[in-house]
């Protein structure tokens, strides 16, 4: 999927939400245990229930290796669901990898040939040589980690070199690689305050934007100080959706609590 027809489902549907589809056997209705693929049954009704009122799905794929080949047929499933029933619908596999250049050659081929992924999140920290393999897939994105919702972040990615974040050293540098145009990059909406400074060195690409729900990041300061003329944004919610209910509603649940982040995000893109 080309940029381009991203932002035009954006206006389409008046909605830049993305839907994080973590599924943790402990946390899903217990009656979808009692199904041949629970996993694949509780995404599908999520699916079914609130595609209108997003414009990206991001399964972490953590969720799914943890339950082995099942899980991973799982996650296929899944993905093949997407592409046939909505093709309109951005994709992105939250699997963090990055390695030495073939083999993110192969990584890339898992997530955008055999899966068929719009793009894959990816480490920064190997470089240059680690990335650019990913960046070779025409109308793909590779979402670069920058500055990311956990407190941890705070270890190494605002320390300074010579006077400059590591973070926007991250920004800077990726702007020099082959094809840099199929970049976007994951900032938590935990760190708002630091889109400001992201925008003068990225200003037009989209952010993916982690941590508005559950891990307490506020919609309206993200907006304020990092939506651009094409909106430029995708802001993730998981456990606020997904998990809305463990009841037999559970997808109507969910439904409802996207319904309330589309209309917050309507209400932005038309004042």
């Amino acid at each position: 999927m080309t940029t381009q027809q991203l932002i035009t489902q954006i206006k389409k549907k008046q909605s830049f939400l993305c839907i994080g589809l973590d599924v943790d056997l402990n946390k899903i209705p217990q009656h979808l245990l009692e199904e041949e693929d629970p996993i694949f049954t509780f995404n599908k009704a999520i699916i079914d229930a609130t595609h209108q009122l997003c414009v990206a799905y991001k399964p972490n794929t953590a969720f799914y290796e943890a339950y082995g080949i099942k899980g991973w047929q799982a996650l296929e499933k899944t993905i093949n669901y997407l592409n046939d029933k909505h093709p309109e619908i951005y994709t992105i596999a939250d699997a963090k990898r990055g390695d030495i250049g073939n083999t993110s050659t192969m990584y890339a081929k898992a997530f955008f040939e055999d899966l068929g992924f719009d793009s894959v999140t990816v480490a920064p920290y190997m470089g240059k040589d680690s990335v650019e393999p990913f960046l070779a897939f025409e109308d793909k994105h590779t979402i670069l980690l920058a500055l990311t919702s956990n407190q941890g972040a705070f270890d190494f990615q605002t320390k300074t070199v010579d006077g400059v974040e590591l973070y926007k050293q991250v920004l800077k540098t990726s702007k020099t690689w082959k094809n840099s145009e199929n970049l976007m990059y994951v900032v938590g909406a935990t760190k708002a305050e630091f889109l400001a400074d992201i925008r003068q060195i990225i200003p037009d690409s989209f952010l993916l934007v982690p941590g508005v729900g559950a891990q307490g990041g506020n919609l309206q300061d993200v907006c304020k100080y990092g939506m651009t003329d094409t909106v430029g944004l995708l802001i993730n919610s998981s456990r606020g959706i997904i998990y809305a209910s463990q009841n037999d509603d559970f997808a109507q649940a969910a439904a409802a609590k996207a319904k309330e982040l589309q209309l917050q995000m309507s209400e932005i893109l038309n004042t």
